[in-house]
């Protein structure tokens, strides 16, 4: 927007991410939390703040070895989890939830299995992190391991982690995997009943043809 600084749009979109979370019924009250990384600096929602009461004034910012850059309140306590990934991936931005169906999966297995072929467009089979405390280096640890090669993950008795180049990238990837969740817990629940999954095979020819979907830059 005019006027505004690149910081400052960058805020005004996290937040706009972040109230989202909450609208679309991922997170509930303060849980969950977004970044966003411009340059070497990394923008991300404060510990405790209902994001309906953040405002231009309270962008918050770090920089990649988590000293402050800006702002006077307190980071999100998964900050670590943040950090970790813009310092290990190419992330541009972190999504992160607690979202009911996903949280759910993620106290059931070990990965999600492959029931839908969106399954491909998080780079395979969702992995399950192991539990570790909310808030630890820990957890960042675990995380990464079970986002390799993905841009999605689940969290033990957590919740969710999605990444993307983008806000609205990573965001649709935590709607999609909240569905993709909610999608086998519903077709599992049928007695007597099991669902049908996809193959590796399978999932690699939906891969392929995801890499063209989309509008395409006209040459």
């Amino acid at each position: 927007m005019p006027g505004m600084t690149e910081l400052e749009q960058a805020w005004q979109e996290l937040v706009t991410t972040a109230r989202r979370t909450v609208s679309d019924g991922l997170v509930v009250g303060t849980s969950g939390n977004v970044s966003v990384r411009v340059g070497d600096t990394v923008l991300v929602t404060p510990s405790g703040v209902p994001y309906d009461r953040l405002g231009p004034g309270d962008l918050l910012a770090v920089g990649l070895d988590g000293e402050r850059r800006a702002g006077t309140l307190a980071p999100t306590s998964e900050l670590p989890m943040h950090l970790a990934l813009y310092r290990h991936t190419d992330a541009r931005a972190v999504v992160h939830t607690h979202a009911v169906h996903a949280t759910a999966v993620s106290t059931l297995v070990t990965e999600l299995p492959a029931v839908h072929y969106m399954t491909a467009a998080l780079g395979g089979l969702v992995r399950v992190a192991p539990y570790a405390t909310y808030g630890t280096e820990e957890l960042a640890r675990n995380m990464l391991a079970a986002l390799a090669g993905r841009s999605g993950c689940l969290l033990r008795n957590h919740g969710t982690v999605t990444h993307g180049p983008t806000l609205d990238a990573a965001y649709d990837r935590t709607a999609q995997l909240e569905w993709m969740c909610r999608l086998w817990l519903t077709a599992h629940s049928v007695p007597g009943r099991t669902p049908s999954l996809l193959t590796e095979e399978q999932l690699d020819t939906v891969a392929e043809r995801l890499r063209g979907y989309g509008q395409q830059p006209t040459t």
